[in-house]
């Protein structure tokens, strides 16, 4: 793999440092990105409520539900793809990809 193939992409860690369950932060360029690992698969999610600005990260992860809940006013959002789960969210949070190469994970700012 090139440089030139990881051009605008973040490396967010190693896949060993977020196992199932575990979420991370990233910025990547003026955006702050977090990572799930839902059972072995990657999403990545705009670390902002759409509800209110403010970080999803220091909120829960609910692994087994696959969502992510906003501890300023209890919204949650699915992080496989963003969407608002319950009020007082009604809008989604921005998705972005993932790509795993050789063990490490990266995301970019690029909402898909």
């Amino acid at each position: 793999m090139s440089d030139d193939d990881l051009r605008g992409w973040e490396f967010v860690c190693t896949t060993a440092e977020l196992l199932p369950g575990e979420k991370r932060s990233v910025w990547a360029g003026d955006t702050a990105i977090l990572v799930f690992n839902l059972d072995g698969d990657l999403h990545a999610l705009e670390d902002r409520c759409s509800h209110e600005d403010f970080e999803l990260s220091s909120g829960t992860f609910d692994a087994a539900e696959g969502s992510i809940e906003c501890i300023l006013h209890g919204a949650r959002f699915d992080v496989r793809d963003g969407r608002a789960l319950c009020a007082p969210a009604y809008a989604p949070v921005a998705k972005f990809p993932v790509r795993v190469i050789d063990g490490a994970v990266y995301t970019r700012d690029d909402p898909g």
